[in-house]
């Protein structure tokens, strides 16, 4: 009996110091990779739901003839329990933002089996405007100087709550005395800010535009404003993936693969993600449409020494382990992933516009939509095609010619004419200076413009609609 009983335990020893396990022993040395992702978190989307959704990995792993392999795929609302799991070794490879990942650089590092590496990037803001504070519709808040002695939701050791911490301590605010930081999930928040539990949510996409869109809140702070990169990588557990090399790089083509579909074609790559992750198409498109999060995986030094500086937010919320960056960073596998393909890693290194642009034909005085930091765009509804304009003030006059002949405009994104980001039309607070229209994000920004341009004016949506000249 005591036989039979330990015959169990010590095979299970000896698989596991070999690497794999009784499950994969059963199905016949079937590899079993563990992914956790954040379906809601879309600018991880070609690490995460558009990668799951096309099934671009499982096409890469399971060749005819070939090993087999089973691909786990687990959701999160954030990426601190992916980090949990990462630290058990249950989850081998895992994306998330960039304050999430030096505490998954720092939380992993104890245990050789745990130590995780930033491998690729999934997409990232040059400014970052990723992250951003709202409120309630009808708070009088109009700047973040606002919030203090209030109560405001952050997801503590997100990136949304990094951005918070940052900008607070540029306004003057101590983040830890100036203002009480509920520590929340996003959808906690958000149903504590409607509430009027919280007078301010930080967070990161997609729930700022989210809540917007929903006409839940509007947005206070863009986090543009501290031009600060803020980026969504890929990290991946060393072990498991110098026991299985061939996985990460399959990932990685695979991971390629959905970035190449993402910029080919972003509206259906939008819709595809909106239908997997619950989220309206709308938003979605917002971040993941051309001229919104610029997706590209190579590791930019830029990021890396914005990654480096934010190793004091670090300390600033607990005891987190130092982390040796250069060497938590390795871009190994993602050159070899390019080389692979026959593509140049340095060049795309050293790119730096967006891949993906708003471009076409302006059918208001057929123009060439040829400038990015002016390029708008149109969502009809009913079609599966969005159309461009040259700037704003051409897309204001696009939608009164659309609201003449009778067509309904689904939605419409605008370039903020401050700091480029991109955001809903009938969201933005507008400014009329002379013929021109300009959009900004917050009322914080038009202030800034109004106040350098006397002969300005503000104007609602609606009444620039109304008033442009077509």
């Amino acid at each position: 009996m005591k036989r039979t009983r330990f015959v169990p335990v010590l095979l299970a020893a000896a698989l596991a110091l070999g690497g794999c396990s009784l499950e994969q022993a059963a199905a016949g040395d079937t590899v079993r990779v563990v992914i956790g992702y954040q379906s809601k978190t879309i600018n991880t989307v070609t690490a995460g739901t558009l990668l799951r959704a096309k099934g671009f990995l499982e096409q890469r792993l399971n060749r005819p003839g070939g090993k087999k392999y089973q691909v786990e795929w687990q959701d999160y609302d954030t990426g601190a329990p992916i980090t949990a799991q990462m630290v058990a070794e249950k989850i081998d490879i895992g994306s998330m933002g960039d304050y999430p990942v030096l505490i998954n650089g720092s939380r992993t590092q104890a245990s050789e089996r745990a130590k995780t590496a930033l491998v690729s990037v999934t997409g990232y803001n040059p400014k970052g405007a990723l992250n951003m504070v709202v409120v309630a519709p009808g708070s009088p808040a109009r700047t973040l100087t606002d919030l203090a002695g209030q109560k405001v939701s952050a997801s503590v050791g997100s990136a949304g709550h990094g951005t918070l911490v940052q900008a607070l301590t540029r306004a003057g605010i101590d983040p830890r005395s100036g203002v009480e930081v509920l520590n929340q999930q996003p959808q906690i928040g958000a149903s504590a800010l409607e509430s009027g539990q919280v007078q301010g949510l930080s967070q990161f996409v997609a729930w700022p535009g989210l809540l917007v869109f929903q006409n839940k809140a509007k947005l206070l702070y863009d986090g543009a404003e501290l031009n600060v990169p803020t980026f969504h990588a890929v990290v991946a557990r060393r072990d498991y993936s110098a026991q299985h090399p061939e996985v990460l790089d399959a990932f990685l083509q695979a991971q390629l693969d959905a970035t190449q579909f993402l910029n080919d074609k972003p509206l259906e790559a939008a819709q595809i993600v909106a239908d997997n992750s619950g989220l309206p198409a709308e938003v979605v498109y917002l971040y993941n449409g051309p001229g919104g999060t610029s997706f590209d995986t190579t590791i930019k030094s830029r990021l890396v020494e914005t990654l480096k500086s934010d190793v004091t937010y670090l300390k600033s919320i607990g005891d987190f382990a130092e982390l040796d960056i250069d060497r938590f960073v390795d871009d190994t596998a993602i050159r070899k992933a390019f080389a692979e393909r026959g593509l140049d890693y340095d060049a795309a290194l050293a790119a730096t516009a967006n891949p993906s642009l708003v471009e076409g034909t302006d059918p208001v005085g057929n123009k060439a939509v040829d400038n990015p930091a002016l390029a708008s765009e149109l969502w009809f509804a009913g079609q599966d095609a969005t159309q461009p304009a040259t700037d704003p003030t051409s897309l204001l006059r696009a939608i009164k010619q659309a609201r003449a002949q009778g067509k309904t405009v689904r939605v419409a994104y605008v370039p903020d004419a401050e700091l480029g980001t991109r955001w809903f039309a009938d969201k933005a607070v507008w400014v009329r200076d002379g013929e021109t229209y300009l959009p900004f994000t917050t009322a914080a920004a038009a202030g800034r413009y109004l106040a350098q341009h006397p002969a300005a004016a503000s104007v609602s949506f609606e009444q620039a609609v109304t008033e442009v000249r077509v």
